[in-house]
């Protein structure tokens, strides 16, 4: 069984983050990819690479697989994926995308699409969620302060 747990930055060193997932919307819209190989759709996001910030990972994996050209990035929190032995960590943001561009040819993705709540044929259904979930709730209490 999968368990995906929510941390603040602070707890978990930076150093164990190995992926980077931003929840995104354009004009009022949750952005959704959906990679080459599969069928269902996945929030934005990807593997750090050697040497990278973990925002800068954000930022990349953002644009590869949304074509995003103009965005503000927010960090949430680090989420935690736990399969019952190994938890992996990764960071959990939020964007507004202002500018929207094509995906290049070279990257994974297929397609994009935007939704106004998240679609019911996701990639990763036991994590993405509660992901999801959290960063509306996060939006919801930003709102309020």
């Amino acid at each position: 069984m999968v368990t995906v747990t929510f941390h603040d930055k602070e707890e978990i060193d930076d150093a164990r983050l190995k992926f980077a997932v931003i929840a995104a919307r354009y004009e009022g819209k949750w952005v959704f990819c959906r990679h080459k190989k599969r069928a269902t759709w996945e929030i934005p996001g990807g593997h750090r690479e050697e040497g990278e910030a973990i925002l800068d990972t954000a930022r990349r994996e953002l644009w590869e697989e949304t074509g995003a050209e103009k965005f503000e990035l927010s960090p949430v929190c680090i989420y935690g994926v736990s399969d019952g032995t190994e938890t992996t960590y990764g960071l959990l943001c939020f964007a507004e995308i202002n500018k929207q561009g094509d995906l290049s040819d070279e990257v994974e993705i297929q397609e994009t699409k935007t939704f106004a709540t998240i679609p019911k044929e996701l990639t990763y259904p036991a994590i993405q969620p509660n992901l999801f979930n959290h960063v509306q709730g996060w939006l919801n209490s930003m709102s309020r302060s």
